[in-house]
């Protein structure tokens, strides 16, 4: 073995005690059931490596399906993977044309494991054709699967939800022949709660954004009012899980007070 050999050999055996160490000092009733992941950094690290956005976007989604082992590792129940935002329909077009066969191939992997439901939140309506075909048989397929769910968010947007939640709010009381006078004076958080893309789940206990941005950009926005974060200066496909149990640490340490 040559030098450069022995180093990466001795750096995985560092990294994998650390790992078992992290891992060994989480308290169970620490672990979030939801776990939100804004996957930032896809085309910034193929540009590092001299390659084109859907190299970037391939090992991306490599490493989220390596996240969904290390969330069952650890119990989480929820997690949300924000693939694709209503703001990235503004990229070019052959980049978009590139990155939904590597969306569907990775949800199809997913269901694949039978551990986890798929069940696509955002704007359907927005893409092709075949991707919207796919998410949706996905949904159905994987429906009957409890304990675990991966909400895979494309063509997603906080804001959009938000107004298509108010929209189907109103759809269902126009049809009971709810007045707008009568649903202004019993409209409550709950109301919009039940017809958000994440009805019925519980809201995010943590959200994980890499890359070094610290910002939601329109994540969840309704769900992660009390939500802990936690920013990464690693781009998404070298999000290791040393990180991802650095994160489940941090959050176990923090004194949630959910406004109180």
């Amino acid at each position: 073995m040559n030098d450069e050999g022995a180093a990466v050999g001795l750096r995985n055996l560092v990294y994998g005690v650390y790992e078992r160490r992290l891992a060994a000092s989480l308290a169970p009733t620490a672990i979030p059931r939801h776990v939100g992941v804004i996957v930032d950094g896809n085309r910034r690290w193929a540009r590092a490596a001299g390659a084109g956005s859907a190299v970037g976007h391939a090992a991306g989604a490599d490493n989220m399906e390596r996240l969904l082992q290390w969330c069952d590792e650890v119990g989480v129940e929820v997690v949300t993977l924000w693939l694709l935002s209503t703001d990235n329909f503004n990229r070019p077009p052959e980049e978009l044309a590139a990155l939904m066969p590597i969306i569907e191939d990775l949800t199809e992997r997913i269901a694949a494991t039978g551990r986890w439901r798929v069940h696509p939140v955002g704007a359907l309506d927005l893409l092709p054709d075949d991707t919207q075909r796919t998410l949706k048989e996905l949904d159905e397929r994987t429906r009957h699967i409890s304990g675990r769910t991966v909400n895979a968010a494309i063509g997603y947007g906080g804001r959009r939800e938000i107004a298509d939640a108010v929209r189907s709010l109103m759809k269902e009381h126009a049809a009971k022949g709810t007045s707008i006078e009568e649903l202004a004076e019993i409209l409550d958080v709950e109301h919009i709660s039940e017809h958000l893309y994440t009805r019925g789940q519980p809201d995010p206990d943590l959200v994980i954004r890499t890359s070094g941005e610290q910002r939601l950009g329109g994540f969840l926005l309704w769900q992660s009012a009390h939500s802990e974060f936690y920013f990464c200066e690693a781009y998404w496909p070298d999000f290791r899980k040393v990180d991802f149990l650095r994160a489940l640490r941090a959050y176990g340490q923090r004194e949630r007070r959910f406004g109180t």
